[in-house]
């Protein structure tokens, strides 16, 4: 039988790359809420929040994580795979509100109220650390997806990705670095020309920044919400791998249902005639059994025979 490619069996990594995030957002957020108290700046706050903000993200991601490891139950008998896209979600709402608006409220209320910057080469240093801190941590989340996406392209990955948790650790440490280059250019300008409308309009366009990364998040993860299969190269993968079974004359109908890390298959196919219903049903067994060795994703097989009229 035809076996799915080493990728698809392959661990994400995503945990590893959540605790590099949690430890960088969590080191830069003091860095930043310290450097605007010493500064004033209001782009320097608008990245404190901004990091204060991932970093508790990064909290409600090793929940979902957690809670979404717990095996089937009565109350949830596909077990609770898909609740890590409840707090992916919830994070994106996070980014939207704590990260985006209090940043644009903030540099609004700094064009109304300006504030002199003060110490600007303590901004600056404060900015560049948290450059690398931010780069260390997206490095470990793209040495992740490279794992997993093959020959597609970063945005083809996203779009086709069912991994809510490396998807918003990409996505954030995207943001944070994007969001850093605005400061940076927003504090020197200012310090530069002595203006402090530079510094407030650099909090403005790091909370826009902040809510259509957020917007786009939300937009994927909400598909995965609802519930989608699983992702194209598997689907692939699996139905090579059925196709090449000698059990199996002809496959009728083929479902796969994501849930986190989890893949349900629910299996409608023409098995070989056999002399009875016991021996169909030892096929079956054979088949699963091989299928689940092959595909440690899948948590579930459902398969059902296509009965013809004219079989005994």
């Amino acid at each position: 039988m035809l076996k799915p490619p080493h990728s698809l069996l392959a661990h994400s990594g995503r945990t590893r790359s959540i605790y590099f995030a949690l430890g960088a957002n969590l080191a830069v957020a003091i860095a930043k809420i310290v450097g605007w108290g010493l500064t004033g700046s209001g782009s320097m706050l608008a990245e404190g929040l901004h990091s204060i903000a991932d970093t508790g993200n990064q909290g409600l991601l090793l929940l979902g994580l957690s809670q979404a490891r717990k095996p089937p139950s009565v109350r949830h008998p596909l077990g609770q795979g898909r609740v890590i896209y409840f707090w992916s979600f919830i994070v994106a709402l996070m980014l939207f509100s704590m990260g985006g608006l209090l940043s644009i409220y903030e540099g609004v209320d700094r064009l109304i109220a300006p504030v002199q910057l003060a110490s600007p080469g303590i901004a600056i240093a404060i900015l560049l650390f948290a450059a690398l801190a931010e780069g260390i941590s997206l490095r470990a989340a793209v040495h992740e997806i490279n794992k997993v996406r093959g020959e597609r392209s970063y945005w083809t990955w996203f779009k086709e990705s069912r991994q809510s948790a490396l998807l918003i650790v990409a996505a954030e440490d995207s943001a944070a670095l994007a969001g850093l280059v605005f400061a940076f250019s927003a504090v020197l300008a200012s310090a530069l020309t002595g203006n402090p409308l530079y510094d407030a309009l650099g909090s403005i366009a790091i909370g826009g920044l902040l809510i259509v990364v957020a917007i786009t998040v939300s937009v994927q993860i909400k598909s995965l919400l609802v519930g989608e299969s699983a992702a194209p190269e598997v689907r692939v993968a699996i139905t090579r791998f059925l196709e090449n079974s000698p059990e199996i004359i002809q496959i009728d109908s083929l479902i796969t249902l994501q849930q986190g890390d989890q893949v349900i298959v629910l299996l409608k196919a023409e098995f070989r005639n056999e002399p009875s219903a016991i021996k169909l049903l030892t096929d079956m067994e054979q088949i699963k059994a091989a299928f689940l060795a092959a595909f440690p994703q899948v948590e579930m097989v459902y398969m059902e025979p296509v009965i013809h009229a004219s079989q005994p």
